[in-house]
């Protein structure tokens, strides 16, 4: 089975824009790179990669493909059982694949990296090396178009998209904005976008110059409840661009049955408390953690449930 990608070009001659608005770049960005830091944390693919080939080939989410068939990607339909739609590429009336929604567009697309052995050596790239992936991917036969490197690399660089490929978050998955769409709301908000960990807490992602008083004055909190919702010391005030930042209380264990991680690195209590949206005190409690435990080297076995 061998999944075969629309040539940009097709996807830039027909966009189809009939009684719908053009989604611009930025939008396409607010509105996916969620979906693409998580699959970056459960595939090992850059997130700028992902993202800026979603441009290049949906034109910024506005192709026919892309519209009717939440097809970013223009995966063809080779073993494909689920729903289709006809479009010309290559050849005539050729099969595309159909899904659900665009989420599972994205997942489709890191599956297809992950299963081929020809993008086996992107793995050994670093996840913060875009250059290298934006490279590979043309070395691997993913585009015939000589400019596919830069093509992608320019989007990156264009947009800053490289920073989501710092990220080490939880798992992400979008959740709806809880900013109020009034005009006072705007002008004291930097309008964070809002995420939900798999624990079903929100929290958003610190930008440059943020501190918690800015965040608090944004979704309506006492500066005491965002420090509470947030393991760091209370002397922290001018926040690092990246840190998570819970906006609702985290809960006291993981909301699995069962839940235990393996450290890959050493990591604070507080750490491991901001990683997976469990209260710093649950944590203690649940591994037998005393109160002069600060430090849990890495390879050891955490509890969360």
């Amino acid at each position: 089975m061998r999944y075969l990608f629309l040539s940009i070009g097709f996807f830039i001659a027909n966009q189809s824009f009939s009684n719908e608005s053009v989604i611009t770049q930025s939008e396409y960005i607010e509105n996916w790179k969620a979906t693409a830091i998580n699959e970056m944390i459960s595939f090992n693919i850059p997130a700028s990669i992902t993202l800026a080939q979603g441009i290049l080939e949906s034109g910024n989410g506005n192709s026919e493909l892309a519209r009717k068939g939440n097809n970013h990607f223009g995966i063809k339909c080779h073993g494909w059982e689920g729903k289709t739609m006809r479009l010309d590429d290559d050849k005539k009336d050729e099969c595309f694949r159909v899904y659900k929604n665009a989420d599972d567009s994205f997942e489709d697309h890191s599956e297809f990296l992950v299963k081929y052995d020809r993008y086996n050596f992107l793995f050994n790239y670093e996840i913060t090396n875009y250059k290298a992936w934006a490279k590979g991917l043309k070395e691997a036969g993913y585009a015939t178009n000589p400019k596919y490197p830069q093509l992608l690399i320019d989007i990156i660089e264009k947009n800053g998209l490289d920073k989501l490929d710092n990220l080490s978050s939880p798992s992400l998955v979008a959740a709806p904005s809880i900013v109020s769409e009034t005009k006072s709301s705007k002008i004291n908000s930097n309008n964070h976008s809002v995420y939900l960990h798999s624990n079903k807490v929100k929290f958003v992602i610190a930008k440059k110059g943020d501190t918690f008083y800015k965040i608090s004055k944004e979704f309506g909190l006492n500066l005491s409840q965002l420090y509470r919702y947030n393991d760091y010391d209370v002397n922290k005030d001018v926040l690092m661009e990246g840190d998570v930042i819970y906006i609702q209380p985290k809960r006291r264990r993981s909301l699995f049955k069962k839940n235990e991680i393996v450290l890959e690195k050493s990591m604070t209590i507080e750490e491991i408390a901001q990683f997976s949206a469990v209260n710093e005190k649950s944590i203690r409690r649940l591994n037998s953690f005393t109160s002069e435990t600060t430090i849990v080297s890495k390879g050891e076995l955490v509890t969360l449930r």
